[in-house]
């Protein structure tokens, strides 16, 4: 277990501290979601009473289309730096590599989504002090990193990485989503955990599958 989870901490704390230092990847999908918030307010306004209704499909769509602009960098260093042979090359195993970028991802997500979820709140008219709804965005997001983490690195291997990642991500990533979206509603709507059990436990089952077959399909991915 030390053999994995120490080259895991080592390669999250770097890739950390390579975006403190650049800030390029927090900063522009913040904006990019504070653009389409914006957009949606002012293309529906919503009134108090549709907020239950329209927020949480807004907040997903939201949250869905920065997670393809987070993923497409999660190997774009060490592909443009030539480090990624070296990487692979290196004593670590493959599981190691995969689940350090995904844990990377999950944490630049939530960073994100800690971000965007006030203004969200604010310009739609619901409230985001609610347990439920946190649990939803935890399990909805490692859906996410775990899912595009590996479309990431196949996407890295093709010319048109930041066309390929979105085709592969969405149809996969639709029932999450669906779930995600059915689950905020419930939450949003003042309902208890009781009440969004079934959808929580669907996300959850996706996440049990993508952490046990995302990182053997890693594996041969990068092995091509």
């Amino acid at each position: 277990m030390k053999g994995l989870l120490l080259p895991m901490a080592t390669m999250v704390w770097k890739d950390i501290v390579l975006e403190l230092r650049s800030r390029e990847l927090v900063a522009s999908v913040v904006v990019f979601g504070l653009l389409l918030v914006v957009v949606f307010n002012f293309a529906l306004r919503p009134s108090p009473g549709q907020a239950a209704t329209l927020a949480p499909g807004i907040l997903w769509v939201s949250f869905a289309f920065a997670a393809t602009l987070a993923m497409n960098r999660a190997f774009l260093r060490e592909q443009e730096a030539g480090a990624l042979e070296g990487l692979l090359l290196s004593p670590v195993s493959r599981d190691a590599i995969f689940l350090a970028k995904a844990a990377t991802s999950f944490i630049f997500m939530l960073l994100i989504e800690a971000v965007l979820l006030p203004a969200y709140a604010v310009m739609l008219q619901f409230s985001a002090l609610s347990w439920a709804l946190g649990a939803v965005i935890l399990l909805a997001t490692l859906g996410f990193a775990l899912i595009g983490t590996l479309f990431s690195a196949l996407a890295a291997q093709t010319r048109s990485r930041e066309i390929m990642l979105p085709v592969l991500f969405f149809p996969i990533m639709t029932p999450v989503i669906i779930a995600a979206v059915a689950a905020s509603t419930r939450a949003v709507g003042g309902e208890s955990f009781t009440g969004l059990g079934r959808w929580l436990l669907l996300i959850g089952v996706f996440d049990a599958l993508f952490l046990v077959i995302c990182p053997w399909v890693f594996s041969f991915i990068v092995e091509d």
